[in-house]
Parts: C-alpha cells; sequence; structure tokens
C-alpha cells in the first residue's frame, strides 16, 4: 500500500501500480497524471470518492482500476473513455446507475457485487472482450437479452439479486462454466428446506463444548479455525468454519450454508459434524472433520492476468494415474451435488484439496446454488454448464502430467473427454454419470 505523502513528493514515480488505500481519499488526487505513462493498475478502494475526474482517459496506460468501498452512487461515465482498460472493480458501494457509456470497449472483467443495481444498459451486450462479470448482492430482476452476445462469458455472479428465474439464453453461452445464482426468489424456498431439513437431521453443538485453536483458513464468507470439541466421555480434534454476515463475490453466507447442508456425505466432500449453536455473538457456524494436513490446495486461484484460469506452481506435476485420480474423485463429488440438485458454481483446482496419494476433496461452497433435482431439463443444463469448469480441471491436470509410451491411448482418451466438456455447444456435453463412466474406463486402460 501507498501513501497520498509518497505520490506527492514524486515517490511513487515509474510505478506501474498503485495502491492508495484506506487513504481517506475525497477527491481523486490529481498527482497520479504525473504517472500517466507508466501507470497500468490502480486500486483506490476503501475512500470516500464519489466522483472520477472527466479526464481519466489521460492515464492511458492504466488497465485494472479498483474503487471499492467508496461511495460512488453511478458508475462513472469517464470509464468508457479509458482505451486501455479492461478490469473494473466497484464493489460495496452504492451504485444505482450504469450507463452505457461506462463501459470500456476492452472490457475483460467487472466487479459490481454489493451494490443497487436494479438494470443493467443493453449495451453492455457489446463488451465482446467480457469473461467474468460480478453482480451478486445487488437489485435485478432480469439479465439483459443483450448479453448472449457475450460469447467469451466464462463467470457469472448474480446471487443475492432479485431473479425469479433464469433466461434460457444464458445456458446456451458457449463458454459459460461458472454460474453463481443463489440467494434469489426463485431458489429461495429450496435454500429454507435445505435449512430447516439440517436442523432436524443435523446435531447442534454448543459452543461451550469448542475450545478454537489456531486458524486454518480464511475466506470471504467466513473464518475456519482447528478446535477441539470436548464430549462427555472425550474429546475429538475439528474444524470450525464461522460465517460473517457480510455479501461475499459468490453471494450471502446463509446460501452457502444451505448448500453445505444440502451436500450429504460423500467420501471426496468434508464431512459435516454439527452446527454451531448458543455462539455468544449468534453467529452461524458449521463443526467438520479436520482435514489432514498433509492435504495441500491443487493451484492457486485465478490472477489479475489469468481472469478465469487457475494458477498452478511451475514445479507441480502429476503422474498420469494420480491426475486420473485426482479427476475422479472431483467428477464424483461433482455428480453427487447435483444428484441433490447443488450445482457448485465454483468447481476450480483452487477449490479442490488433494494428498499426495491422489485424493481429492472437494470444498469451498461459496458460489454452490440449488435447483429442484426433479426439474430434468434444467437440472441437466446445470450440469452440461459445470461440465465445462471439469474441462477446464482435468485439461489443466493432463497438462502437467507426465505420460510414459504405454499410457499414451490413456491420455489421449482423457482428452477427448476434456474436449468434449469444453465443447462450445453445451448441449453436446457430457453429463456427469457419463463422465464417471469415461474416467472410470480410463482407470481400467491403465491397469491392463
Amino acid at each position: 500500500m501507498h501513501t497520498l505523502e509518497q505520490l506527492r513528493s514524486g515517490a511513487l514515480a515509474g510505478l506501474a501500480r498503485v495502491e492508495l488505500t484506506s487513504s481517506g481519499l475525497r477527491e481523486f488526487p490529481e498527482e497520479l497524471f504525473q504517472l500517466a505513462d507508466d501507470l497500468e493498475i490502480l486500486d483506490l478502494s476503501g475512500n470516500a470518492l464519489c466522483a472520477l475526474p472527466d479526464g481519466l482517459a489521460r492515464l492511458h496506460k492504466l488497465r485494472i482500476l479498483f474503487c471499492s468501498d467508496n461511495q460512488f452512487t453511478e458508475l462513472p461515465p469517464v470509464l468508457g473513455q479509458c482505451p486501455q482498460l479492461r478490469m473494473v472493480g466497484f464493489k460495496a458501494n452504492q451504485i444505482r446507475q450504469v450507463s452505457a457509456q461506462s463501459l470500456p470497449k476492452s472490457l475483460r472483467w467487472l466487479t459490481l457485487t454489493d451494490n443497487q443495481i436494479s438494470e443493467l444498459p443493453p449495451e453492455i451486450g457489446q463488451c465482446a472482450q467480457l469473461q467474468k462479470l460480478m453482480l451478486a448482492g445487488n437489485r435485478l430482476r432480469t439479465l439483459p437479452a443483450s448479453l448472449a452476445a457475450c460469447q467469451r462469458l466464462e463467470l457469472l455472479r448474480v446471487a443475492a439479486n432479485e431473479l425469479a428465474h433464469l433466461p434460457d439464453w444464458l445456458f446456451a453461452l458457449p463458454r459459460l462454466a461458472w454460474l453463481a445464482f443463489a440467494g434469489n426468489p426463485l431458489c429461495a424456498d429450496l435454500e429454507a428446506c435445505a435449512l430447516a431439513h439440517s436442523a432436524a437431521s443435523l446435531p447442534d453443538i454448543a459452543w461451550s463444548s469448542l475450545q478454537l485453536q489456531e486458524m486454518l483458513g480464511q475466506g470471504a464468507s467466513g473464518v475456519i479455525h482447528r478446535a477441539q470439541q470436548h464430549g462427555a466421555d472425550a474429546s475429538q480434534a475439528v474444524a470450525v468454519k464461522l460465517f460473517k454476515g457480510a455479501m461475499t463475490s459468490d453471494g450471502l453466507p446463509r446460501s452457502e450454508m444451505a448448500a453445505c447442508l444440502g451436500a450429504g456425505r460423500h467420501p471426496q466432500l468434508i464431512a459435516l459434524l454439527g452446527q454451531v449453536s448458543q455462539h455468544p455473538q449468534g453467529a452461524p457456524g458449521l463443526v467438520m472433520a479436520l482435514v489432514n494436513p498433509t492435504f495441500q490446495n491443487l493451484a492457486l486461484p485465478p490472477s489479475l492476468d489469468t481472469c478465469t484460469r487457475d494458477v498452478y506452481p511451475p514445479e507441480r506435476r502429476f503422474g498420469l494415474e494420480m491426475a486420473l485420480r485426482l479427476a475422479a474423485g472431483v467428477a464424483s463429488a461433482a455428480g453427487h451435488l447435483h444428484g441433490r440438485g447443488i450445482m457448485h458454481g465454483d468447481l476450480y483446482g483452487h477449490n479442490t484439496l488433494y494428498d499426495s496419494q491422489g485424493q481429492a476433496l472437494l470444498g469451498d461452497f461459496g458460489a454452490a446454488s440449488l435447483y429442484a433435482p426433479t426439474a430434468t431439463d434444467r437440472g441437466e443444463k446445470y450440469q452440461r454448464l459445470e461440465a465445462r469448469a471439469f474441462g477446464v480441471l482435468l485439461e489443466e491436470l493432463l497438462e502437467r502430467s507426465d505420460v510414459p509410451a504405454p499410457w499414451a491411448d490413456v491420455a489421449e482418451h482423457l482428452r477427448q473427454l476434456s474436449a468434449r466438456c469444453l465443447g462450445e455447444c453445451p448441449a453436446d456435453r457430457p453429463l456427469f454419470a457419463e463422465i464417471e463412466e469415461t474416467l472410470a474406463q480410463a482407470t481400467a486402460l491403465l491397469s491392463r
């Protein structure tokens, strides 16, 4: 993070990235224009800004702009004049108005989470490069039909809006792979049922019986701690996730909890042991089995440059047998979830834990959405959409796999499956039952 004093003194000259976050700014610092020949990434989040200068386009190299947690009531129209601007983030403002003029022609990633937007301009369909669109926590009742023209769109977050249904054209988008729509009227009854059912089937675990220890991880929706659960006769090590109340980029913590509770048991899911009760601040929480510390994240989340693709450590390699075991584990978990009317919505390597034996655990239900499993046609569309996300993961595993010559045919078998999952005609993608069967066939070929 940088300071206003550094900017004014000239200490930031030559920098491509400047972060003036939580600096008490009420106006855009004019001194930033002195960095125009170098500045590519600008973060002004956590201030009190409500406008940007008309001459913003003078920052002619600006590619990425973050203005989250400010006081904007409209997405600034001047953004559309910035020729290189590809990523725009205005999360947690008070934005009600989004005009056609505010959409840069080169826009690739737009985050407008947690605002007050009730409609989007039809001109958003002209953003031909758009890959990632984050709209959770607004007031949208419909999505503009012109969005169907955004053929490169891969990730869409529309959770916690006022949508009564999802349009059919959404499921025809050729590259859409990650979708979150929980917390809308279209699935409110399903979420309520999942929470009510779990109250009857999953035991309450009193906060007083839990002794929190070190933090194991922290995400947008909550914090996970190692804990000791003390019982009448014995105690056991567990993990405790306490949910925050705030809106996340994926949606509402309540929706995530409903999906976790509705997921049931599966070898590739972290087992739920109960719900936290009697927390002194009333915070909702889940008690889960403690994952063996030998497990690690399969990948790192996408970067600003990769946008929708995970980042893998350069040294990470897999034997083909291990890659196949990981893929089969994730596919089995996803198939199980869809059988219960749950789309994970964030099926990624960075949300998958794995160990040296190729055991996989699919986690992070922050983007998960519930749907009626009896709605066969729509349910299959959700599956075929998520099959593309699986195809990306399988492709990434294969790219990092060492293939001995005798197993070349197995690798080709898997590449063909990945290609089918990645196909840009969603109706031609396999359902997860077929994916699992194809992976089982590949496993049999390895055993010859």
